[in-house]
């Protein structure tokens, strides 16, 4: 069975780039993203970690710690990144975990559990491992998504995903649409007129189950 929202994410000891880490440790008490590249200098995903590098201070002000994961070693990792800060003109602080047996890819349901990698592997052959993860400071996985290997991810929607986990997480309340900061949120069908009344002021009810209100600030 895979990984569902709400369960509580594996917990590991790897390598990184930057040491070894032990998965939940490291997280915290913080928000976290995992994003997973099926191999190093491989034009896509170097595009892709390089605009996590330029996000740096936006999951700063979030309170989110980001880490990648790709199939390759560490080494082989810190010499990728001298291309990622070269392409971003930044750089790239966040670690790199090398999961070259595969045991985070596979304990994430990004691979089948019996895979392996055949010698000289291509991105091929690892291509499914192209996902993102949101964790919660609680360790449970709360967004996933994941992406062929020819569609770069749109960091703009991770972000925006982001803030709609953290705002509803924050004020009990769901997030329409397209929705972005400071416009209006749904208010939980579980809470009643009354109760919304009294927790949010005036509201704008559209049909008996839908309600809409904008959060003070």
């Amino acid at each position: 069975m895979g990984l569902r929202i709400n369960d509580t994410v594996p917990n590991f000891t790897a390598e990184t780039d930057q040491g070894t880490i032990q998965f939940h440790d490291w997280i915290g008490d913080s928000w976290a993203i995992l994003f997973s590249h099926p191999k190093d200098f491989t034009p896509v995903c170097t595009t892709e970690f390089s605009v996590v590098a330029q996000l740096a201070d936006e999951w700063a002000k979030r309170g989110t710690k980001v880490i990648g994961i790709s199939v390759d070693s560490a080494e082989d990792h810190k010499k990728w990144k001298g291309d990622i800060e070269k392409f971003g003109s930044t750089k790239a602080g966040f670690p790199i975990i090398a999961d070259k047996g595969l045991e985070v890819s596979k304990a994430f349901d990004m691979l089948p559990a019996g895979y392996y990698l055949p010698d000289n592997p291509t991105p091929a052959d690892s291509q499914t491992v192209r996902s993102v993860f949101i964790i919660a400071p609680d360790k449970t996985l709360k967004l996933s998504m994941t992406y062929p290997m020819n569609v770069g991810r749109n960091f703009a929607e991770v972000l925006r995903a982001l803030d709609g986990l953290q705002t509803a997480a924050k004020e009990n309340v769901a997030t329409p649409a397209n929705w972005t900061p400071g416009a209006d949120v749904v208010i939980p069908v579980a809470v009643s007129d009354a109760d919304a009344k009294a927790k949010y002021g005036e509201y704008t009810t559209h049909f008996p189950y839908l309600r809409t209100v904008k959060l003070p600030g």
